[in-house]
């Protein structure tokens, strides 16, 4: 397979940054990978994993004469980072990103990018709570969705040129404005996971007064709640402070909803309460159909 770039920078190693060297690598989709991370325990992993052919502590060095540069950090980097290494960008090179807010994302970066340079944000919906650079594989984007929000004028051969990329690494592209990604995500990830994080750490609090038996007893849904808390806590308070507008839109909508549960319980009515089990049923059914998650294994006896 021909290299889609000569020489990749991938800013950032953690399980995306990490993942996404490992795909460069098993499909030869650039000729040469350069990583830049921060820590020197990341540095030497890198060089231990054979994850690069050349490794950075500063960005600015890690960027130059690169053809595609790859964001990998959390979204609170995203301004020092890009006005750090933009100076250093070569005319022609493409520039992108992988967190799961976009608008933040053009507005932090895009003032920073050198003319003759192409910024093109985007989001491979992927990921695991494992962190680190020994976290990552390169099958995580397989059959995954990879959104792209490119800013109305942006250059099209590069838009095409980072989605066939995502392509080949192994997952289906689409193409969306950033402020509807925004709100999208704040549905299907940001708000669970705000919910996740709340139910641990209440269940966290019972522990004390209950002896442990919240944890020792953990079913089936409180165990996902737990999988879901255990994600980067520094990716995910950077995801809440810059998609608050959605995030707070959607936890006023979900409070809405929630109430009215707490009003079917009280008042006894098993019809609404079914209903709803029944409607959300059938969209788990569909999650599955679509190839985006497992099937689902037997339930346990006590959830």
């Amino acid at each position: 397979m021909t290299a889609l770039f000569e020489r990749m920078a991938i800013i950032g190693l953690g399980l995306i940054g990490s993942s996404v060297a490992r795909v460069v690598r098993q499909h030869g989709l650039a000729d040469h990978i350069w990583v830049c991370a921060r820590s020197p325990e990341t540095r030497q992993a890198a060089t231990d994993l054979g994850l690069a052919d050349a490794v950075f502590a500063d960005v600015a060095d890690a960027v130059v004469d690169a053809d595609f540069v790859l964001l990998c950090t959390p979204l609170g980097t995203y301004k020092s980072l890009a006005e750090a290494f933009g100076p250093s960008l070569k005319p022609g090179a493409i520039v992108s990103d992988v967190g799961s807010v976009k608008e933040s994302a053009i507005r932090d970066i895009g003032p920073f990018m050198p003319d003759g340079v192409t910024f093109v944000p985007g989001h491979p919906v992927a990921g695991t709570e494992n962190s680190g650079p020994h976290s990552g594989y390169a099958e995580l984007f397989e059959d995954r969705w990879t959104i792209l929000t490119p800013p109305d004028g942006t250059d099209q051969n590069a838009v095409d040129a980072v989605a066939e990329f995502w392509r080949q690494a192994g997952s289906m592209v689409e193409i969306m404005d950033a402020a509807h990604h925004d709100l999208v995500l704040a549905v299907t990830s940001h708000l669970p996971h705000l919910i996740a994080y709340n139910i641990v750490g209440t269940a966290d609090d019972l522990a004390t007064v209950t002896e442990s038996e919240v944890i020792k007893f953990a079913a089936g849904g409180f165990r996902d709640f737990t999988r879901i808390a255990a994600s980067d806590p520094v990716m995910w308070r950077d995801v809440f402070l810059t998609n608050r507008d959605a995030v707070l839109e959607m936890l006023g909508r979900f409070n809405e909803d929630l109430s009215a549960l707490q009003k079917a319980i009280r008042y006894k009515d098993g019809d609404a309460l079914e209903a709803l089990f029944t409607r959300t049923r059938h969209i788990r059914r569909g999650v599955i159909d679509a190839g985006q998650a497992e099937p689902d294994e037997a339930p346990d006896d006590a959830d």
